[in-house]
């Protein structure tokens, strides 16, 4: 059965976090990931800073060979990383694994990672991985991918409980009665964590329903 694991990463550990030492107020989010040979090329978007603060800041990063800036969107800039072959991080635990990324965003806090594995062993393989590698990561939780009142939509149960709450809450009204950080509070997870389940959820619901009907 498909699972979803989350996961929490120090900012420094991943390379592309070194940029909070530069620019603390920044934050990653990852776009998109394609398995390239023998190693994994992100493409990633970046907020809360000029573009050449940003490539400046990228310049000298271990494990990485090169940041390419691709295009921006108001104030996001959509940029590139190509890793060193022989470096072995998340990404690349993830990609030995088969495990696919479902969400990734940094700030200087930390990264959190959503991620699925087509069956639980290739979650406890990526696990296995990080282990032998000394990669730093926090299970923060594992759930299974089941539909949604047998419709053939699958949330995850907190993505679900994420979009209930916020429905109840009033969160999608307008005026909104209550915040993202209310709302994570309540479920004694990061606003982050929040804002990704929420994401997660409606692009399913909305691939289920309106994209598919």
């Amino acid at each position: 059965m498909a699972t979803v694991l989350e996961f929490t990463s120090p900012a420094d550990e991943f390379p592309l976090g070194t940029v909070f030492e530069n620019l603390p107020t920044v934050t990653v989010e990852l776009e998109r990931l394609i398995a390239h040979k023998t190693h994994v090329i992100p493409y990633f978007w970046v907020r809360g800073a000029d573009a050449a603060d940003i490539e400046a800041a990228f310049e000298a990063h271990a494990g990485v060979v090169e940041i390419e800036y691709i295009d921006d969107v108001d104030d996001e800039f959509l940029m590139r990383a190509e890793w060193e072959p022989t470096y072995f991080g998340i990404l690349s635990a993830l990609a030995s694994a088969n495990v696919t990324v479902l969400s990734g965003v940094g700030t200087s806090d930390g990264w959190d990672f959503e991620v699925r594995g087509e069956s639980r062993a290739a979650i406890s393989e990526f696990r296995t991985l990080c282990q032998e590698h000394d990669i730093p990561i926090e299970i923060t939780a594992v759930h299974a991918l089941l539909p949604v009142q047998g419709d053939g939509i699958e949330l995850t149960d907190a993505q679900r409980e994420a979009l209930v709450l916020a429905y109840e809450r009033g969160y999608f009204d307008s005026p909104r009665e209550t915040t993202l950080d209310e709302m994570a509070s309540e479920l004694g997870i990061s606003q982050q964590s929040l804002s990704s389940r929420l994401r997660r959820g409606h692009r399913r619901l909305i691939g289920g329903t309106l994209v598919n009907s």
